[in-house]
């Protein structure tokens, strides 16, 4: 069992846990010559049953307010400690919001000074505190007068802090191994060692972990838990890792030690907030926070995503004493999982505001207040991964990420997980997703609808390319996901991919032998001089066929993906097209974009022909103009590295996935 304090500055919290340990939690030169508390404590109570109880001393003075955070996360344990001289002091109700926000259950008040009050103000302090934890979870806590200085009191309190840790629970050893750091430090011959306590799962001596956010790899070279060497540590236990791999200055307080599955990095959050009864005022969207959670703290902006019952503002504020969902946008990356519980206190850091805790450490940008957002939110406010995964998938038009949710959730067997539920699994290397059955056959039928509705409005045409065809029916949809899709509608034939372009199998537009016969004859004179191919009339002559034939032949060739129209009367053979994609890609690569020149001097082609070629790859989705510039998109229509989703495609295919003219 972690122990940790609280309570107001000089009210006896380091004397108190020297006294029942043996141990002066106070190391630092300045903390010996001030008699204050500066920095995090750590002290250790070995039990007859040989237990030991750890025990985090924190600082009371409402500047390191910030440092008390870090110490009471993971703690198991509240001692409120309360001087009987002084009473109920302002760091007192603060430590105590600030255990009541991050969900702390257990704990008792202890009276400190005793031997310097008579028993009416004892009395007297104790009916303040009675008063002041009502209503929190320490309202039915043991309250123990005690004073450090004679020992009074302290047999008893020592004697029920055993009996408590005997009959505490162990955390569940479920989920990955996450350890949240305090401290971290190097010793001669050992190297990089860090301390904190373990949230979740377990880790033994030689396995890899990360720390997180920043994403070091290292391995665990040796483990103190519970101030004794081990060869594993264990939830609910503060431990000691000596990493390798990492200097001292690579891994600082608020990172994480995390097993690999769950490293994440977030710079923003969906989350609900409760703000404190006696907070000052009502938070409002775009009020600047000081977020705490775990062991780091970070400046952040809200945002309020709904509204509050009576309230005016559909989206403004939160009233003090009222929880709402919002989302915290960070001003640097964190690391957050889901249940995380954290503090928020205003723009100066100095007062606590509220708190609350994180539901989707994946939250988005966009639409974070539609109504489907927010019953996605809603079912990750659910107690458990199973009942947060089923509500998921009953409102998740667009199926659940299961590599995300075992992420965010902590999930250690996603597999048994996903097998429980009647869902339809969508897994490869690049996804992994569920998705309720009649949500696949909604999508299914809206990807049938749309490739209808273009059919209607472009007769002549064969159909969209795969990225035409999301943006306009799935514009929202995870691209691995609707691979997925399509993939399934080639493989079922309810849609049939002609190269690039997908179409529904009753718009054909299938050549007649005359006219293949025609365009088989075509595409070697093309390649002749791929990169200035003959035009309609030198073909037509050179064919001895009537220009007007040849000319429709080659358009209806090229919306089959046969040919490229550049300009009119001017196509392209699909390699050459794919030649001049790639040295394109190649300029952009080397520096950063593309220019007419370069590519003239790169293809030894004249500078029209050339400004022909760009304004070509502009138009078919290659690339983009910028002024005189032309940047290759990142999500270009040109597959220049695989083959079209669904298809077993030849080179020819491969080149390009849409082409408008």
């Amino acid at each position: 069992m972690i122990i940790g304090t609280a309570g107001h500055i000089d009210h006896g919290k380091t004397t108190l846990v020297r006294a029942l340990t043996g141990v002066d939690t106070d190391r630092l030169p300045e903390e010996k010559a001030r008699g204050i508390s500066i920095e995090l404590g750590y002290a250790y109570l070995p039990l007859a049953n040989g237990e030991i109880v750890g025990f985090v001393d924190v600082p009371g003075h409402e500047r390191f307010v910030h440092t008390m955070l870090a110490g009471a996360t993971g703690i198991d344990f509240a001692l409120l400690v309360v001087a009987a001289d002084d009473g109920v002091m302002p760091q007192t109700r603060e430590h105590l919001d600030i255990l009541t926000l991050l969900g702390v259950g257990e704990g008792a008040v202890v009276l400190t000074k005793t031997d310097v009050v008579d028993t009416e103000r004892v009395d007297a302090v104790r009916a303040e505190v009675e008063e002041l934890t009502a209503g929190t979870p320490l309202a039915e806590a043991s309250i123990f007068p005690v004073s450090s200085r004679t020992g009074e009191g302290l047999d008893a309190l020592r004697a029920f802090l055993g009996q408590r840790a005997q009959q505490h629970r162990r955390r569940a050893d479920t989920g990955h191994f996450r350890l949240a750091v305090d401290r971290s430090f190097t010793l001669p011959g050992i190297g990089t060692v860090v301390t904190g306590t373990v949230h979740s799962g377990h880790l033994r001596v030689g396995d890899e972990v990360l720390v997180a956010p920043r994403g070091l790899e290292v391995r665990v070279r040796g483990i103190h838990a519970q101030n004794r060497a081990a060869d594993r540590g264990n939830a609910g236990e503060r431990c000691a890792l000596n990493l390798a791999g990492v200097a001292r200055d690579g891994v600082v307080r608020g990172d994480w030690i995390v097993a690999p599955a769950i490293a994440l990095s977030t710079a923003r959050f969906d989350a609900r907030l409760t703000v404190l009864p006696n907070a000052p005022s009502a938070l409002h969207t775009g009020a600047s926070v000081h977020v705490h959670l775990g062991a780091t703290h970070a400046p952040a902006r809200l945002v309020v995503l709904e509204a509050q019952a009576g309230a005016q503002a559909v989206h403004d504020e939160i009233t003090p004493g009222a929880d709402r969902l919002v989302q915290l946008i960070l001003q640097r990356p964190i690391s957050a999982w889901r249940g995380d519980r954290f503090i928020i206190r205003d723009a100066s850091a100095m007062r606590t505001v509220g708190g609350g805790y994180v539901l989707d450490p994946f939250a988005p940008a966009r639409y974070r207040r539609s109504a489907d957002r927010l019953a996605v939110l809603a079912a990750l406010d659910e107690p458990t991964p199973e009942l947060r995964l089923e509500q998921l998938l009953a409102h998740a038009a667009h199926g659940v990420d299961l590599g995300k949710f075992a992420c965010s959730n902590n999930v250690r067997d996603r597999d048994a997980l996903a097998s429980a539920l009647p869902a339809r699994r969508v897994s490869g290397s690049a996804v992994d997703f569920l998705i309720d059955p009649k949500q696949w056959d909604a999508l299914s039928g809206q990807a049938l609808t749309a490739l209808g509705a273009f059919h209607h409005a472009h007769p002549d045409e064969l159909g969209p390319d795969a990225s035409r065809l999301k943006r306009m029916a799935f514009p929202r949809l995870d691209a691995a996901l609707y691979r997925a899709l399509v993939t399934d509608l080639i493989t079922g034939s309810r849609v049939i991919q002609t190269g690039p372009w997908l179409h529904l199998p009753e718009h054909d537009n299938a050549p007649s032998a005359q006219e293949q016969a025609l365009v088989e004859k075509i595409l070697p004179r093309l390649l002749d001089s791929p990169f200035d191919p003959p035009w309609v009339r030198d073909l037509a002559k050179d064919l001895v066929q009537p220009e007007p034939l040849v000319r429709g032949a080659l358009i209806r060739a090229s919306k089959r993906g046969e040919t490229f129209q550049v300009v009119r009367d001017l196509f392209y053979h699909p390699s050459a097209i794919r030649e001049l994609a790639a040295a394109a890609a190649t300029l952009q690569d080397a520096a950063g974009e593309v220019r007419a020149a370069s590519f003239r001097d790169r293809t030894k082609l004249g500078r029209k022909r050339a400004i022909q070629i760009l304004e070509f790859f502009d138009r078919v989705g290659f690339t983009r103009r910028a002024r005189d510039r032309h940047i290759v998109r990142a999500d270009n229509l040109f597959a220049l590295d695989a083959p079209p989703v669904g298809s077993n495609t030849t080179d020819q295919e491969r080149v390009v996935r849409a082409q408008r003219v």
